[in-house]
């Protein structure tokens, strides 16, 4: 469980253009991660358009948007540039970030069970520390929660 305050575990992951992205050179900025269970779906399409629709707000408290799926790069620059989307898209095949961030366990869909991506949302101070953390977030509500704790 995620504590507010608490360092965010650092990350260094391929982003949909095939460049490493590390937690730890965005120190100094805010930051909003979400989690999403996979691109060009109907609910992580309506997360990420909403998000895409209120960064200019995020951007102008200087602050990042980042998005971290299972789906492998080709799968994220697909749906990066399908809607046009400012921010970048970040490959986690093996889940070890969503797993490290809470993001990853036991979902329930027409009475099975099964482990995948929990839709979440954090909120990263410039000191790299944790100032929000919302697991089972609704698909839309990921963009007002970054305007609001930004």
């Amino acid at each position: 469980m995620v504590e507010i305050g608490s360092k965010a575990p650092e990350f260094e992951l391929l982003s949909d253009t095939e460049k490493t992205v590390r937690l730890v050179d965005m120190h100094g900025h805010k930051i909003i991660i979400y989690f999403y269970p996979k691109a060009d779906t109907p609910g992580c399409t309506k997360q990420a358009c909403a998000l895409r629709d209120a960064y200019p707000q995020i951007e102008a408290k200087n602050a990042f948007v980042i998005g971290i799926s299972p789906d492998p790069p080709s799968r994220l620059v697909k749906f990066r540039d399908k809607y046009s989307l400012p921010f970048v898209l970040l490959s986690d095949p093996d889940h070890t970030v969503a797993k490290a961030y809470g993001a990853w366990g036991e979902k329930k869909m027409y009475g099975k069970s099964y482990e995948g991506i929990i839709r979440s949302h954090f909120a990263i101070d410039a000191e790299g520390n944790f100032s929000e953390a919302k697991i089972k977030v609704k698909p839309l509500s990921t963009a007002d929660l970054a305007i609001k704790i930004i």
